[in-house]
């Protein structure tokens, strides 16, 4: 279901989204992005791997000092990285009739109104072809639990080659070295086309990219009383293109 009211935050307006669900839904994500970049990474606790500390900065050609700031970085990265990693299931679970079901379940969005259950990956080549294959039973099983013209849908948020596709969904077995059987109702989808289909409308997906930086940043404001500058962000020619680099022309 399209939510028709009208929000706004610093002058961006928010159609397709009810705008305090989805401030409620990525604070989480947004709040840990931040405190692993302010609290920082203890790169010990983990224990540290020494042998490829030392052999990576004599081929680097740098000092030992300044190997261990670049990989404190990496890691506070990909600790950022992986607080953000539920984000779009989040943000899918706050739009009208879609649900967004925990860690454990075979999938992660159920759409009644639609007849829609999804399992959703960030990024194209994220997933291996092994667990392809049980994304693929996952998607079987729930259908067949659930034995109601639902359609299945495997989500690449991010697709490959900045494409729009929805295709069926035919993952090939390792084990046979065949492709899982071709059903209309287990399908591969991209980011955009899926927002589009559980909102109704094309422009979703290149709404929310618009409207998150504002969102983030009056969440900031809210928990740490800090000013980020979202608009300076959005003015940025790259801000536009990284759009269009991901996903093809607007």
């Amino acid at each position: 279901m399209i939510n028709n009211n009208f929000f706004y935050s610093h002058g961006v307006k928010v159609d397709f989204f009810n705008r305090e669900n989805l401030k409620k839904a990525i604070e989480n994500s947004v709040i840990k992005m931040y405190e692993a970049q302010v609290v920082g990474f203890d790169l010990y606790r983990n224990t540290l791997d020494c042998f490829s500390a030392s052999i990576d900065a004599l081929l680097q050609g740098i000092s030992m000092d300044d190997w261990l700031k670049q990989e404190k970085e990496r890691q506070i990265q990909k600790t950022k990285q992986n607080a953000i990693g539920s984000l779009h299931e989040n943000i899918m679970g706050s739009i009208d009739g879609v649900t967004s079901l925990p860690v454990g379940n075979l999938v992660d969005i159920v759409c009644e109104d639609k007849k829609i259950i999804a399992e959703v990956k960030n990024k194209h080549n994220t997933t291996k072809g092994n667990h392809k294959v049980q994304i693929y039973r996952d998607l079987a099983q729930k259908l067949a639990e659930i034995n109601d013209d639902f359609t299945g849908y495997y989500v690449e948020v991010l697709p490959k080659g900045a494409k729009s596709y929805d295709n069926a969904f035919t993952p090939s077995d390792n084990q046979t070295n065949k492709k899982l059987p071709k059903r209309e109702d287990i399908r591969v989808i991209d980011g955009k086309s899926f927002y589009a289909k559980l909102t109704g409308n094309d422009g979703a997906l290149n709404e929310l990219y618009e409207s998150l930086p504002s969102i983030v940043a009056e969440i900031i404001k809210e928990q740490y009383n800090v000013n980020l500058d979202a608009d300076s962000i959005v003015r940025e020619n790259m801000f536009s293109e990284n759009f269009v680099k991901a996903y093809g022309e607007k």
